[in-house]
């Protein structure tokens, strides 16, 4: 039995899980929002709050994992963990309590997110598009199976946009909100664009993004009617003020919407038509699998070293952290 243990930005998450004839079965899956990366991309540290929420998230973790007789477990740091000035300071009291964190690149992340996401679908040779939006980064990858043509991280996360340009968002006007929200998606497209003509040279048959901000809008997508598991452009587009007027109530709901994500809707909205503007994307299909479950299909192959993550015998064209 193997453990992986997805250390975001803004979730934790803890799969569990048996490995026999290159198949995985599911024992045990859970997610906890922690926000570790709340305030990091302002004060550079990870706040006496969050760094309290993350240790006792990993605590709940670590008395799960004891129930099983796991063989294995592998726990990853991502974008938070990656820039906090205290991060040393977290990953040794999570040692303390039995919990070894490995802190990976962003090129490392998206090529685990990229093998999390194939690993839910049907070999092709078809060239794919897969983006996982997060609460500090964003991981874009371009590939046909094992071969990938572009791996890239940008320095945009659905956590990091809200500190940025929402933090003071109930005390704002809806004109104000309307301005932030404009301000915020013109700044996503701008960053998606400088990796524009990787998208160009490249051309995907097939689009999928994963993580959490995927799911929250495919979901609200869902209830007004749209395909399940698809975002549409148009549907984002039509839902904005719908958006705004859920951003400046704090009792309003959108239907598909859970209220403890409801502080990352107006980023990740943003980020979202920014990405799909960015790339003349109409529609991108939700992906269930990302960075935890290619964590998994990559121990169960290769151990839990993490320097290896990206020694590929087949390298990228372009490999891109900014």
């Amino acid at each position: 039995m193997y453990a992986c243990i997805d250390l975001g930005s803004n979730s934790f998450h803890l799969l569990i899980a048996q490995w026999h004839d290159e198949k995985s079965q599911l024992v045990e899956r859970f997610s906890n929002i922690v926000q570790l990366g709340e305030g990091v991309t302002v004060s550079g540290e990870i706040s006496p709050e969050a760094f309290a929420r993350g240790i006792d998230c990993l605590k709940e973790f670590a008395a799960v994992m004891a129930k099983y007789p796991i063989e294995q477990y592998w726990a990853l740091g991502t974008n938070a963990l990656r820039i906090a000035n205290n991060a040393p300071e977290f990953i040794s009291a999570a040692r303390e309590i039995g919990i070894d964190i490995s802190v990976i690149t962003g090129i490392q992340e998206a090529i685990l997110v990229y093998m999390g996401v194939l690993s839910a679908l049907p070999r092709t040779n078809e060239t794919r598009l897969v983006v996982d939006i997060g609460g500090g980064s964003t991981e874009i990858i371009i590939g046909a199976q094992e071969r990938r043509f572009v791996t890239q991280s940008l320095a945009i996360g659905c956590v990091s946009w809200r500190d940025t340009y929402f933090k003071d968002a109930q005390s704002l006007s809806t004109e104000q909100l309307e301005h932030a929200l404009d301000q915020a998606t013109d700044a996503a497209t701008a960053s998606f664009e400088t990796v524009q003509e990787s998208f160009q040279k490249y051309p995907w048959q097939e689009a999928f993004a994963s993580s959490g901000t995927a799911k929250m809008l495919a979901h609200i997508c869902q209830f007004r009617g749209y395909q399940e598991g698809k975002i549409d452009l148009l549907a984002l587009e039509a839902m904005k003020q719908d958006v705004l007027l859920c951003a400046a109530d704090p009792s309003a709901l959108l239907p598909g919407l859970k209220d403890r994500r409801k502080d990352l809707l107006m980023p990740g909205w943003s980020i979202l038509v920014g990405l799909m503007r960015a790339c003349a994307l109409q529609s991108i299909s939700f992906s269930p699998t990302a960075l935890r479950e290619g964590m998994l299909d990559f121990m169960m192959h290769n151990g839990a070293d993490t320097s290896i993550v990206g020694k590929d015998t087949l390298p990228d064209v372009t490999q891109t952290e900014l």
